[in-house]
């Protein structure tokens, strides 16, 4: 059995009852008695004996008649009682007053209030009317004495420390003898951050056989832990603390896995934890759920499930705090649907989730794309009466900008000003950004000068994204127009303008100016970076000048810029497209020697153009080497391999291809239908050519009109009248249909 006492004395040990550090202490008169264990009799020192100066006869007449005045007129207002005294009473007539009246509590107040609305008191008053509200079980007002002393204006801790130390050790025995003062003492200090002193009060207390209370010294491991390399002291002291008598408790130890949990030391902190019992402490429901955290934000996933595991088995279970951890950090590694189970988890439980649950759920949802998921728990989270913040909202509309869901973008912001909250510029920034990359810059313009009416302040990042929505759309000079308008608002132009202006120049064919505005971007201080060598790059590539391209990529590595896979991409689509197909196989090679690892696209950009040369052997060699390094293949490869094999008679290797697509979740493109169709009925291959093309229409692609002719004849000769006007009505409707309207929009 765990055994630990607060205080400790001479020949007596006292305990206290013990309540969280940030509240108030309590004393109980019912302590518990019994021998000193662990510090030697011989070295605790004993308190001295209270010899105040002794009153003259005239001092003893007045003393007395302020006290029989205070106790015989004690309905009255004291200020009125010693009205006839004031002129009268000296500093030490109030230490003589008090030592007569010390055993009425609420006289002691008075006298002391009426003394403190004339004159600051002196130390050693101080410290004997601490004692008398210790006595009294009155650790509140022993506490706020002992503050508005130190809050005084000129006293500083380094000059009085020792001076009030003394006096409170002096007026001891006399005044209370309850060693609670010297822990209200320290739990002062502590709080007013003069944390050395409180480490020379503990230790001083020690010499008189005194150890403080294990509450106070939680106080001081938390504020230890917060300061500036606190956590080596506070490590220090909890071991320090222990050898002399502090007897930690759960809060202790849970304040320094708390600790190591938050400079990142979080095997640490769970070794602590597995200590615990052998110390004589019991983990709580704290202890675990904050390494539980500790691991979560070091996005450690498999010790969580092992801890919660070992709560359960000790009948602990997971508390808010724990579930929304697991939450967070399952939703910042993508694993959003395993974080909805946990949440379905904490329901079950009985434990509701919070905003902050929800939303976190909600962003997670939005980044993978899942906007309906994201929008079931909006919807959900209403339900049980948890209303969206701001960052709720701001999560949701980010996700269906990205998803290009504009106008249901704009629909919730009109919900978020209809239920009172106010966007901020992000939101705006991000609607802004979001019709701009949609091409509808008067929609953007419209948002911007909406945002400026409700005087938000559009920043560099809303008009770099006026800017680029401006130039995507070939509007250089209107572009320009507004750099001008923020150089005028002093705004200074950042990386992401002017690489939004160089890619705008490079679309509109402006390559020159756009290499002329990297220069200016230097000069004016700012660096170009990979994207910007990348953007003029792609223009190189696609005008066919590879030496230019090939130079700027020389220019970025002399200047220390990583290239980028989108880097290499360029060139390799820039090398395919030149026909320059052993450069294109030779960065390749370079890539994987050099550890950069090609995506698809890099590999689809080969294979396209040797498809195209019909050299569907080194098309294929390429596949094989692209699923040899481990690289996915996207629906474009498959596109590409499909129409290279048909195009080359190879219809048994398109129609395996072709099925390993459909598996895989892609969908053929149009060209990639016909290229199968027309591939079949060439062969004569009528079931499979027929198959082809009902997965087609049943995907809503529209076959071209030679196709419709094709099956309608065949269903005809197969005595299938009525599919063969079903085809006939639907070719009419598509294709024809479809011609006029173009020719009346062209009209």
């Amino acid at each position: 059995m765990r055994r630990c006492s607060t205080f400790v004395f001479p020949y007596l040990r006292f305990s206290n009852s013990v309540i969280k550090h940030t509240a108030f202490f309590s004393y109980s008169s019912n302590s518990a008695i019994e021998k000193l264990s662990f510090l030697p009799l011989t070295a605790a020192r004993p308190f001295p004996d209270y010899s105040p100066k002794k009153p003259s006869i005239r001092d003893s007449e007045l003393v007395q008649h302020v006290s029989t005045s205070i106790k015989q007129r004690y309905s009255e207002h004291i200020r009125r009682v010693l009205k006839p005294f004031e002129s009268k009473i000296r500093p030490d007539h109030i230490i003589w007053v008090l030592m007569t009246v010390k055993s009425d509590y609420k006289l002691v107040l008075d006298f002391f209030d009426w003394w403190c609305q004339r004159r600051d008191p002196s130390i050693e008053v101080c410290c004997i009317i601490v004692h008398i509200a210790v006595s009294q079980k009155d650790a509140r007002s022993a506490h706020r004495f002992i503050h508005e002393f130190w809050a005084r204006p000129g006293v500083d801790v380094t000059v009085f420390f020792s001076q009030f130390l003394e006096k409170l050790i002096y007026t001891y025995k006399d005044w209370g003898s309850n060693p609670f003062a010297f822990d209200i003492f320290f739990q002062v200090l502590v709080e007013l951050g003069s944390l050395d002193y409180g480490r020379k009060l503990f230790d001083k207390m020690l010499h008189y056989g005194l150890v403080l209370s294990v509450s106070s010294c939680n106080l001081f491991l938390s504020r230890l832990s917060h300061e500036i390399e606190g956590h080596k002291m506070m490590l220090k002291v909890f071991n320090e603390f222990s050898e002399v008598g502090v007897c930690w408790d759960n809060e202790s130890h849970n304040i320094v896995i708390h600790s190591f949990c938050r400079i990142g030391k979080v095997k640490e902190a769970h070794n602590l934890l597995l200590q615990m019992e052998l110390r004589g402490c019991m983990p709580d429901v704290v202890s675990y759920s904050t390494v539980i955290n500790g691991y979560c934000t070091t996005g450690q996933f498999e010790p969580v499930m092992k801890i919660i595991e070992e709560m359960q088995a000790k009948g602990l279970m997971p508390n808010a705090f724990t579930f929304n951890s697991i939450i967070l950090l399952l939703s910042k590694t993508g694993k959003v649907l395993d974080a909805e189970k946990i949440l379905r988890e904490m329901t079950s439980q009985g434990i509701t989730p919070d905003n902050v649950v929800y939303t976190t759920l909600i962003d997670g949802f939005c980044k993978t794309g899942n906007i309906t998921a994201a929008y079931r728990l909006f919807n959900e989270m209403q339900c049980f009466n948890i209303y969206p913040d701001l960052v709720t909202y701001t999560a949701l509309i980010c996700g269906l900008c990205q998803t290009g869901n504009i106008a249901e973008a704009d629909n919730l912001l009109n919900d978020m000003l209809g239920r009172g909250l106010e966007p901020d510029e992000f939101i705006y920034t991000t609607l802004i950004d979001g019709y701009c990359k949609a091409g509808e810059i008067r929609e953007a313009f419209s948002l911007h000068n909406k945002m400026v009416q409700m005087k938000l302040v559009p920043n560099i990042v809303t008009y770099s994204t006026l800017v680029d929505g401006l130039c995507k759309l070939g509007e250089l000079d209107t572009a320009n127009e507004l750099l001008g308008e923020m150089c005028g608002k002093g705004l200074e132009l950042n990386i992401y303008t002017y690489n939004s202006l160089v890619n705008g120049l490079c679309k509109a064919g402006n390559v020159k100016q756009a290499v002329k505005l990297m220069e200016d971007m230097e000069a004016s201080g700012i660096h170009p970076d990979t994207y910007t060598y990348t953007t003029i790059m792609d223009s190189y590539c696609k005008c066919g000048e590879m030496e230019k391209a090939h130079g700027l990529l020389r220019q970025m590595l002399l200047r220390g810029l990583q290239p980028t896979i989108v880097t290499f991409n360029v060139l390799m689509n820039g090398f395919c497209m030149s026909g320059m197909l052993e450069e294109g196989d030779k960065l390749l090679k370079w890539m994987l020697e050099k550890g950069i690892m090609p995506n698809a696209t890099t590999y689809n950009s080969l294979m396209k153009q040797y498809s195209v040369r019909n050299d569907m052997h080194m098309t294929s060699e390429v596949y094989k080497g692209m699923l040899g390094q481990g690289v996915v293949p996207n629906a474009n490869t498959f596109n590409i391999l499909i129409r290279g094999h048909c195009k080359a008679r190879n219809m048994k290797e398109a129609w395996f291809l072709h099925k390993e697509m459909i598996k895989k979740g892609f969908t053929p493109t149009l060209d990639t239908y016909h290229a199968l169709i027309k591939g079949f009925l060439k062969r004569k291959k009528y079931s499979e050519a027929k198959e082809i093309f009902e997965e087609m229409r049943r995907y809503g692609l529209l076959a071209d009109k030679e196709l419709y002719s094709a099956f309608a004849d065949m269903t005809y000769e197969q005595g299938n009248f009525d599919l063969a006007l079903e085809l006939c009505d639907e070719a009419v409707e598509k294709c024809f249909a479809d011609k006029t309207d173009i020719l009346s929009r062209n009209a």
